[in-house]
């Protein structure tokens, strides 16, 4: 299924994506860790709801990635109104500030194959790094590397980015993407 949209979405089920979402004027609107606990809580919230899988998430302070599964592909429309309408809705109230356009858009990317999948995994936990948030990746609270550090250890995210380089490690000025 897809729809009329700029960028262009294509709504697979049982399809791992990545997407990445940015606030619009690339503000930084998401800066505090109440901001970007928020956001997380809406995601985990409406993945539990749809059925979705979590593999990988990091939210920086005017963008966020994400690496999942969807169940039903037609769902991630609704998924991503609600997470983005309820996270404008709340943060617009804890500033006073209703009305206020916070997110842009978002992109998404069909996973391919496991290449596809690591390259993409490795992308989002480096991100932090790659925007000048933090010198090492582990530093960053705001991504799911911890997990993956404590789930699988370090030796085994160290392989990952052997097996699996990212090309773009630039790092960029102001977290700007």
């Amino acid at each position: 299924m897809t729809k009329k949209h700029h960028p262009p979405h294509l709504y697979l089920d049982d399809t791992v994506y990545f997407l990445t979402a940015r606030v619009y004027r690339k503000q930084h609107i998401l800066y505090t860790d109440t901001k970007k606990q928020l956001l997380l809580d809406i995601i985990n919230k409406v993945f539990l709801k749809y059925q979705f899988k979590m593999y990988a998430w990091v939210i920086l302070n005017n963008h966020y990635h994400i690496e999942f599964k969807t169940r039903l592909g037609s769902d991630l429309v609704k998924v991503m109104q609600f997470i983005h309408g309820r996270c404008s809705f709340k943060i617009n109230n804890l500033e006073n500030c209703r009305g206020r356009k916070i997110f842009q858009n978002y992109w998404d990317h069909g996973i391919r194959n496991e290449h596809d999948f690591y390259v993409h995994f490795n992308y989002i936990h480096h991100n932090p790094v790659k925007h000048g948030y933090v010198n090492e990746m582990g530093e960053y609270p705001f991504s799911s590397y911890q997990y993956w550090y404590e789930k699988k250890s370090e030796e085994w995210i160290q392989s990952c980015f052997l097996d699996h380089p990212v090309v773009d490690f630039t790092v960029t000025q102001d977290g700007d993407f």
